[in-house]
């Protein structure tokens, strides 16, 4: 697993490399099925559109989908779903590995939105969308869970960590959005780098993404 993970990371570099060496390092990736050209297609118009509210910018959601297939994950959980943006990213690499992505989001106005993208992306099947609060909600869910995802209100990210890392196995992947804001910094980031169970990088283009993994 340590080789698999090293080559993640070394994956990851080089996305960022690539990346970075574009005239627009917003691109999106080329669709290789017609699966992936549909749910690319809602993902452009989103961008256009600007239903993107809290969402990942297009790189961290390319890393996003390289780690979950890189991985073959079964299982996402992801705190904060907003409008479904970084949801179908994910689920770029879930119709891949036949996966599944539960998403929790507070507000019903924008789960109500990102179920609309789900079903016109062909993913709503692979989809579910828990509304509330996902500090409570998250105590219903079973593992072994492959990746994480946390995106939300961001002095909760400690919270998320210690009820979701029991459930996570044993060389899954524990994913934090905004890892450069201070309530992140002070509070998850150092949990995290404390724990010898745990291994953590961080990719810093886009809007700064930590990657822990959970060692076996």
């Amino acid at each position: 697993m340590k080789q698999t993970f090293a080559m993640m990371i070394v994956a990851m570099a080089v996305t960022s490399s690539c990346l970075s060496q574009q005239r627009d390092a917003t691109q999106l990736p080329l669709a290789s099925t017609e699966q992936e050209k549909r749910i690319l297609s809602v993902l452009d118009e989103m961008r256009k559109s600007g239903a993107t509210y809290l969402s990942v910018p297009v790189s961290d959601g390319r890393v996003l989908r390289l780690l979950t297939e890189a991985a073959g994950a079964k299982t996402v959980v992801e705190i904060g779903t907003s409008t479904g943006f970084s949801g179908l990213w994910f689920c770029l690499a879930l119709q891949k590995t036949g996966g599944r992505l539960t998403t929790f989001e507070i507000d019903p106005g924008r789960a109500a939105t990102a179920r609309k993208y789900f079903e016109q992306a062909g993913v709503a099947q692979m989809v579910t969308v828990v509304e509330g609060d996902a500090h409570d909600k998250v105590m219903s869910l079973k593992g072994p869970i492959d990746v994480v995802f946390i995106d939300a209100d961001k002095e909760g990210y400690v919270d998320y960590l210690n009820k979701l890392l029991p459930l996570v196995r044993p060389g899954g992947l524990i994913l934090a959005h905004n890892v450069n804001m201070a309530a992140v910094a002070e509070g998850y980031v150092r949990k995290v780098s404390a724990n010898p169970d745990l291994e953590t990088v961080f990719y810093n283009d886009g809007g700064g993404l930590g990657v822990t993994l959970k060692k076996r």
